[in-house]
């Protein structure tokens, strides 16, 4: 099985690993920093030493890793995995903003409920079912979620069933949630945060948020 560093640390950026086979252009390695799609979370882009990863993508609890064909990877390679850190960065921002304003949407909106969701570089979405225009509710919503930002709280990711790689995150007041993402350390690193809504048809309603700088703080 593919150990997840990025579990252990999501921080990191690069890392030594060792292919443990390859089918022609799709590799597997040993440990990886590069997350796959999953749970609405778009994947990492990066490096397997010199070849770009087309797609990453999930087969059971092992990642598969495709790249450009005429590569030179034989199993036993030790090669350099490389993440785009701005990416990662942005992607676990917009996450566990996402994470807020869903458990906020539970505790405020009574029957309101999830449909989908989507993790981007450049914003998040998450799809409901409302009998309304849920616009009305942002301004209490966009209040909750500055406290608990402001507020800098530890946010414990970890897991559930190890075997099972079954993970949750945690922020000690707010909530406890089943989730296999790449999570941030504080709530304080999300930032400021803007909601738009987009009705997506009767019955249905979207709220996209955005991050409102371009970098973001990492708080070590």
């Amino acid at each position: 099985m593919t150990k997840k560093t990025f579990w252990e640390n999501p921080y990191l950026t690069e890392i030594e690993t060792t292919v443990t086979d390859v089918n022609d252009t799709e590799v597997m390695v040993d440990q990886t920093i590069f997350y796959a799609f999953s749970g609405g979370q778009e994947s990492d882009y990066g490096t397997i030493d010199a070849y770009p990863v087309i797609q990453a993508r999930k087969d059971g609890t092992e990642i598969i890793y495709t790249i450009e064909d005429g590569h030179c990877l034989q199993p036993g390679d030790r090669v350099r995995m490389t993440i785009d850190w701005e990416r990662r960065y942005r992607l676990m921002r917009l996450h566990f903003a996402a994470e807020v304003i869903l458990e906020l949407a539970y505790h405020n909106l009574e029957g309101i409920e999830k449909i989908g969701a989507h993790i981007a570089q450049d914003k998040a979405r998450l799809d409901f079912t409302w009998v309304e225009n849920i616009s009305k509710s942002f301004p209490k919503l966009e209040e909750a979620a500055r406290r608990i930002i402001q507020a800098n709280q530890e946010i414990e990711s970890a897991f559930s069933d190890e075997e099972a790689e079954r993970r949750y995150w945690k922020v000690e007041g707010f909530g406890c949630v089943s989730c296999g993402g790449t999570h941030l350390r504080r709530t304080g690193e999300i930032g400021e945060i803007t909601l738009k809504r987009n009705n997506i048809g009767k019955g249905k309603e979207r709220i996209e948020i955005y991050l409102n700088d371009n970098g973001g703080k990492e708080i070590g």
